[in-house]
């Protein structure tokens, strides 16, 4: 735990996938998909990046507008298509884990500030998560913001959102790129290794707290009477 830990939390901003809703997105398959349509528009082959798939596709979609901005947003709208098909297609997959709703019912209750922030679309969410609006303030998905996380500024419209103060809030994810948003908005940051990051993986992020689930994240925090 850090320093500037708040005696108690006011708010808590929950990643989506892997984190509240089982993770069915398979992002090198995405980034394979992504590689294949850019290659049509570059005449040498493009090297592997070891970035995640949109930041991967803002470096493709600023190299090629150098040279030509008809074909850069050519390439951008018909990746954005292809994404967003990936994600719908995940979507109709995919399902809460069985806990997500009794922990933000139980939140709730507890007076406790609820947003999501996710990389995904809205739509895909809703699909999966159709009574999203009972149970969280505010929701901040792709398609709201200019920057996605790890960009504070994500976070930092979500806290906005439910009038929030980052120094009583928790950022909750299942990846590195959720707690270095929190990191970077001031946030106090919790890691669950119930998606693609295990928990070694979450603890050298710099967590201030890690758990196997978001059930037993809540669990600890009220041991810890943060809540």
């Amino acid at each position: 735990m850090n320093d500037q830990k708040p005696l108690r939390l006011e708010s808590i901003v929950f990643d989506f996938d892997g984190t509240l809703a089982e993770l069915h997105l398979d992002f090198p398959a995405m980034k394979r998909q992504i590689r294949a349509l850019a290659q049509q528009y570059f005449d040498h082959s493009l090297p592997e990046l070891n970035l995640p798939a949109l930041e991967w596709l803002g470096i493709l979609v600023a190299a090629l507008h150098e040279s030509n901005a008809s074909a850069a947003a050519t390439l951008e709208r018909r990746a954005a298509a292809l994404i967003r098909e990936i994600e719908l297609d995940a979507a109709y997959r995919g399902s809460l884990f069985s806990f997500t709703r009794s922990i933000l019912q139980s939140l709730q209750q507890q007076r406790i500030k609820i947003a999501i922030i996710t990389r995904n679309c809205e739509e895909a969410v809703r699909i999966v998560f159709p009574d999203l609006d009972r149970y969280c303030a505010g929701f901040l998905a792709r398609d709201h913001v200019l920057r996605v996380k790890p960009d504070p500024n994500h976070l930092f419209h979500a806290l906005e959102k439910i009038a929030a103060s980052p120094k009583t809030a928790l950022m909750v994810g299942d990846h590195p790129l959720d707690i270095q948003t929190g990191q970077r908005a001031g946030t106090m940051t919790a890691g669950v290794w119930s998606g693609t990051a295990t928990q070694e993986e979450l603890v050298r992020s710099g967590a201030d707290l890690t758990a196997c689930n978001c059930k037993e994240l809540l669990r600890a925090l009220q041991e810890r009477n943060l809540i």
